[in-house]
């Protein structure tokens, strides 16, 4: 009998029953069943949760190595008695999982088949990068970054891909494939979605206009929040000078701000024209109405343009350099014609300049703490270094490639004679080309435009081309639209089972070229030859299954009143790449076999 090192009264799923810890097992059974509903190993226990020291609910929660939601305890005794029992499973319990970590032990996992009726191979025992590698959630997969970290990241990116996490739960939930081997070729999505988190959001372009709310009984109501007021201060210094001057000594704050949202200072900064027809009905304010300017509707701005040093982002003085090409202008090109529309246009304007100029500083401060690496920062500056070469100060280094790509060495059979033959056509392309006479040619030219005008007023094009050329877009188009409208027909079951056995064959076939051609190597992938080795011939090992999943797949659509011709067209393309890439496995090891025989 095993020893029960304790026991309590608790809840699972909102059933009332009894949680207890034994010397090999944690189980939960229901009140009034004998068999227990909850049967968990030691070994299977990776991490622990408990609620907080006062909450209302007495809580425990057991992650397991597969299955990191595990199982969730509500204690029901009272609530002091329940913390004691509580505390004296955490305590049993974290023992456990200290003894699971010290000893690193290969997570237990329960294989199952894959959803077709095919009997699948169980792993080859080898010595690749999965056995290196355990398939524990706790290894992290990017390198830099802790456990918990990079769980998060997988967590994240298999959420927002469905396909993904369905693919994930049936290979390596299954035991088919490793998390490390599952996640293998894939870093870019973990990197990407790690990139997502750390980029802060900066300052919104959105000019700053509250808009005002009508509520019950007419009242209009704007909702007033620091970060509101902190961005009208910025937009408009005018606002905060009057803030400073009459908060607290001659207004409240509330009264200042109803006052404000009330005067003509804020109908002249809000951002529509039309704010400028409300000018005329709101009320005077003696205070507000002190700080108002001027329009600048002049043709002449009010506040002087920053003159820009460096000729290649000065779009002005591309423009002076340019003036014999264009549009000539016309009344619609006349700065100030509509002069109601200046001020909002310099206004956009200011505020565009400053936006720039906030990223622009911000970025200057972060570049100078070493914060931003020296190839982030776009190159703006004026060039006076004799070194600096002119065509660098309007490079985009984000859009240049900091990691030159090696790529995969093309295999060739006869590169000796692909090489001969280019050669050769060439050569011979250089002897059978004339030399073109420059002068006869262009006379020649010449005298082919004599009359053109007249010719081309005769030119008539044949309408019938045209009709045939936009009946076959109607046609291409309406066969699209056809293939997109029509139903696979097959039963949801039977496509499901269709689906999944395409997806996981093709995640072998992933695993399995990549193995015999793996990427440059980087800080993520580190696998020797032998282990690919041992993983290819893994991978092989799975693929070679698969004509018979598809033929137990054919099997089983004849039971469901399916043509087995329609599932074998349509699980034809995935059987010539199984096969190509089993027929190149076979060839690669009989051509290894024999040089080791040699």
């Amino acid at each position: 009998m095993p020893t029960t090192l304790c026991s309590a009264k608790a809840s699972y799923k909102k059933q009332p029953g009894t949680l207890e810890l034994t010397d090999s097992h944690l189980t939960w059974t229901q009140d009034g069943k004998k068999a227990p509903a909850v049967r968990v190993l030691h070994l299977e226990a990776s991490s622990l949760f408990c609620s907080k020291e006062g909450a209302a609910q007495v809580r425990l929660k057991l992650g397991l190595v597969n299955d990191e939601a595990g199982h969730n305890f509500t204690f029901t005794s009272p609530s002091a008695v329940a913390y004691v029992e509580r505390e004296a499973f955490k305590q049993e319990l974290t023992n456990i999982i200290s003894r699971n970590r010290s000893a690193a032990p290969t997570p237990v996992q329960k294989p199952t088949p894959l959803s077709t009726p095919a009997k699948t191979p169980a792993p080859i025992q080898s010595t690749s990068r999965a056995t290196s590698v355990s398939s524990d959630t706790r290894t992290p997969i990017l390198s830099g970054i802790d456990a918990a970290t990079d769980f998060r990241l997988r967590k994240k990116v298999l959420l927002s891909n469905p396909e993904l996490l369905a693919l994930h739960k049936e290979l390596v939930m299954s035991g088919h494939i490793t998390e490390s081997e599952f996640w293998d070729g894939r870093e870019h999505l973990l990197l990407a979605e790690a990139a997502a988190e750390g980029q802060k959001r900066g300052r919104p372009g959105q000019l700053v206009d509250p808009r005002p709310q009508t509520v019950e009984g007419g009242e209009v109501k704007i909702v007033i929040t620091p970060q509101l007021v902190h961005d009208i201060f910025d937009e408009f210094p005018v606002v905060a000078k009057a803030y400073n001057d009459n908060v607290p000594n001659k207004l409240s704050e509330a009264e200042f701000w109803k006052r404000y949202f009330q005067s003509k200072l804020f109908n002249a900064h809000r951002a529509s024209i039309r704010s400028s027809a409300a000018q005329h009905v709101v009320k005077d304010d003696p205070i507000f109405d002190k700080y108002l300017e001027k329009d600048d509707d002049e043709l002449e701005p009010r506040r002087a343009r920053n003159e820009v040093s460096d000729l290649f982002i000065n779009i002005g003085a591309t423009l002076e350099d340019h003036g014999e090409t264009g549009n000539e202008k016309d009344v619609t090109m006349q700065a100030g014609r509509q002069r109601g529309a200046l001020p909002l246009i310099r206004k956009f304007n200011e505020h565009s300049e400053r936006l720039l100029n906030s990223a622009f500083v911000a970025d200057t401060d972060k570049f100078n703490r070493g914060e931003i690496p020296p190839a982030k920062r776009r190159r703006i500056d004026s060039g006076n270094d004799e070194d600096d070469d002119a065509y660098a100060q309007i490079t985009l280094d984000d859009l240049r490639d900091s990691e030159a790509m090696n790529g995969i060495t093309l295999q060739m059979q006869d590169r000796e004679r692909y090489f001969e033959g280019q050669l050769a056509r060439s050569a011979s392309e250089q002897a059978g080309s004339e030399v073109v006479d420059v002068r006869a040619a262009f006379a020649e030219l010449k005298h082919g435009l004599r009359g053109w005008e007249t010719r081309f007023s005769q030119f008539r094009i044949d309408k019938r081309a045209g009709d045939a050329a936009l009946d076959s877009m109607t046609q291409n188009v309406s066969a699209r639209l056809d293939i997109r409208t029509r139903k696979t027909n097959f039963p949801p079951t039977l496509f499901r089972q269709l689906t999944t056995c395409q997806t996981a064959a093709n995640e072998f076939l992933r695993q399995f070229w990549t193995s015999l051609y793996p990427p440059p190597m980087t800080a993520t992938s580190s696998a020797t030859l032998s282990q690919n080795a041992a993983k290819a011939a893994k991978m092989a090992g799975y693929l070679s299954k698969t004509r018979e999943k598809v033929e137990a797949l054919v099997r089983a659509s004849q039971l469901e009143g399916v043509e087995p011709e329609r599932v074998e067209v349509a699980m034809k393309p995935l059987l010539d790449a199984v096969d190509h890439a089993l027929a190149f496995y076979r060839g690669r090891s009989a051509k290894t076999s024999t040089l080791k025989t040699v």
